[in-house]
């Protein structure tokens, strides 16, 4: 059997460098998740490895298949020196754990809560996940394997993601646009919603 969980990072490493920290996070019942941390400039990412390990399953079935379904690994990109970001890395862990831990099939459009900010200070508790394919491209694997998606994370603050549950994620992603919203703003304010 291939090892998934290599390819991923020789993906990240290719598209986005050397990762200059990396923490590890197990929780009870659940693979071990790691999150990557990649500085270029002013923009720290945050990338998961050991998401994609095993195929998401529909929380529906009464068995998962250990090789068919969507794969996944979450990235998120923030503004450097504004804020204490580091601090995602237990966040981000248990968003990557969360289709093991409750049978959640992530995907673009899909409201992700941690409950706290998500780092001290954040006005964020929440992310959307956006379409991946742009920073990482997404990684074939052998059939009948599906391809690992590196889907970017978008911090929605507590208004947005109550807005998002209404409308519908293309509705606050456009609203995002037509505002120029900086995405990648640690401290930024909800965007105008009326």
């Amino acid at each position: 059997m291939v090892d998934v969980l290599a390819l991923v990072e020789a993906r990240l490493t290719t598209a986005l460098g050397t990762p200059d920290a990396r923490a590890a996070v197990t929780f009870l019942g659940t693979d071990r998740i790691e999150v990557l941390r990649f500085t270029e400039g002013d923009v720290v990412r945050y990338a998961t490895l050991g998401m994609s390990a095993h195929p998401m399953s529909d929380p529906t079935a009464l068995v998962a298949d250990p090789v068919e379904g969507p794969r996944a690994e979450l990235v998120l990109s923030v503004r450097a020196g504004v804020a204490d970001t580091d601090k995602v890395l237990r966040p981000l862990a248990v968003l990557a754990a969360s289709p093991q831990v409750e049978g959640l099939i992530v995907a673009p459009g899909t409201s992700l809560d941690v409950g706290d900010p998500l780092w001290p200070g954040a006005p964020f508790t929440s992310v959307l996940v956006g379409e991946g394919g742009g920073l990482v491209e997404d990684l074939k694997l052998d059939d009948p394997l599906d391809p690992v998606r590196f889907l970017p994370l978008l911090p929605m603050t507590p208004n947005e993601a109550a807005w998002k549950r209404v409308q519908g994620a293309q509705a606050l992603q456009e609203r995002w646009l037509t505002h120029g919203t900086d995405l990648r703003d640690p401290v930024r304010r909800s965007v105008p919603l009326e």
